[in-house]
């Protein structure tokens, strides 16, 4: 994991006031982590354009264009000209080697994007948009310093948005370039040392970043076992039945040593899953919602579920008159779709808003939802997902298109409800859920349209 942080301000304050560094001295290291990862990924005489802004972003971009002068064919654009008093030093610096501004973008191998960093919080003017909607249609690769131009600290684009191959961001991750949004413009994201390692930079954060190396599998370690050993996950079958197979065989694949749905009526099940009226007392983790529909009635859920075993949540219990008693439950994850999000907030009585409102604002209800509800685990689907629970934030940023089909969020549930059933926390099982997920998907090497459930089942087996 690492750490994710809403602003790196405070950070930089720090190495100024514990470490004797200094801004000058933070910026040359920047731009020289930025340098380095030209040379190493691009030929000697390459042409690069750097858009400069007229801050400390734009200083960082100057400062960069210096070290790279005359190994590279630079070109430094100043649209805003140069107004801090680093910009203004960084400027003179590279005047006094012979880079001189240009004014207008050319062709090139590769464009930098400095001209705002994160603590851009305006509209840009039209002459702004116009300039990097002509960096957007460029061949040029592009490279963000900091953050894409048009990134704002809470995550939202503006229309027009620097989209980058890279984003070379400094001192820490920040927790902007993790948002859905972002998303589609951040491009790869590597973190550039500031003249200390990382760990005396940073400080313990609430947010952090999954890394693959997160995902926990439910290997199995002891010989002498049986089918058992591994827990009992029941799911309810509701009128959308297919909805808790795909659940169930995904649960089956991810370790759990038997899966039984519960059902009304019976149901044309594969052979490998098990069928009940009545809650098996071996049950060690509950599903339920998939695909819920009018199949149970009130009293009939509330005798499937008057129990304290670990219990996944999604869909159609989200709308159900019996969610805020849900709620009351310990060990519980919740795996809303930004809809179903909206609904829960609602219920609650925490917010009344659209999709649109939300996903503009996904870490503020998040957190907001889990002040609320600090013994609820939060899965929050999403380009990006973002898991809340015992006080901390996690974002698995792993994801792709082709989870975006239906069935896909069954899966998941599966995949979560079976480590509840073979002893995982809510909120181990809810990380390595969501990370064998990305990662079984990731697997698919057909094209990006064509994957199913099924598909990511079967890609279980090879994480």
């Amino acid at each position: 994991m690492q750490n994710l942080f809403e602003e790196a301000g405070s950070l930089d304050q720090r190495c100024y006031e514990e470490f004797g560094l200094t801004e000058d001295l933070l910026m040359e290291h920047a731009a020289d982590g930025m340098a380095d990862y030209i040379r190493q990924n691009f030929p000697l005489d390459s042409s690069i354009t750097i858009v400069c802004g007229p801050g400390n972003n734009g200083a960082d971009g100057i400062a960069v264009g210096r070290l790279l002068h005359h190994d590279y064919r630079i070109r430094l654009l100043l649209p805003h000209g140069a107004a801090s008093p680093m910009c203004q030093l960084q400027l003179k610096r590279a005047e006094l080697i012979g880079l001189k501004p240009t004014t207008a973008l050319e062709e090139c191998t590769i464009i930098v994007d400095a001209l705002f960093g994160t603590g851009f919080s305006r509209t840009f003017d039209t002459d702004t948009q116009l300039l990097l909607e002509q960096t957007n249609r460029s061949k040029a690769f592009r490279i963000a310093c900091d953050v894409p131009s048009g990134v704002h600290p809470d995550g939202t684009l503006e229309p027009t948005t620097f989209k980058a191959d890279v984003t070379l961001t400094m001192g820490a991750l920040k927790r902007s370039l993790y948002s859905d949004a972002a998303k589609t413009v951040v491009g790869k994201v590597d973190v550039l040392d500031l003249g200390v390692s990382r760990s005396l930079y940073e400080r313990p954060s609430s947010w952090q970043l999954l890394d693959q190396e997160d995902l926990k599998l439910p290997l199995r370690k002891k010989s002498n076992s049986h089918k058992g050993s591994y827990g009992h996950l029941s799911l309810i079958c509701g009128e959308k039945e297919g909805a808790a197979v795909i659940a169930g065989s995904a649960a089956l694949r991810f370790g759990a040593g038997l899966v039984t749905l519960i059902s009304n009526e019976q149901v044309h099940l594969p052979c490998e899953l098990m069928q009940s009226h009545l809650l098996p007392e071996t049950t060690t983790a509950i599903a339920a919602g998939m695909g819920l529909g009018q199949e149970f009635s009130e009293n009939e859920l509330r005798s499937l579920l008057d129990n304290d075993l670990p219990m996944v949540i999604d869909a159609d219990l989200f709308s159900h008159t019996m969610l805020t008693e849900l709620l009351t439950r310990k060990q519980t994850v919740l795996t809303p779709h930004p809809k179903e999000f909206t609904r829960l907030l609602s219920s609650c009585a925490l917010a009344s808003i659209g999709v649109d409102e939300l996903q503009k604002n996904r870490f503020h209800y998040v957190e907001l939802f889990s002040q609320a509800y600090p013994d609820t685990l939060l899965l929050l689907k999403g380009a990006n997902v973002i898991i809340a629970g015992e006080g901390k934030f996690f974002i698995n940023p792993h994801g792709s298109n082709l989870l975006a089909k239906g069935g896909s969020g069954d899966v998941l549930d599966g995949l979560i409800g079976a480590l509840l059933a073979q002893g995982y926390s809510p909120l181990e099982a809810a990380i390595s859920g969501s990370l064998a997920h990305t990662s079984a998907a990731a697997l698919f090497e057909h094209n990006n349209y064509a994957m199913t459930p099924l598909d990511l089942i079967d890609g279980l087996k090879s994480l």
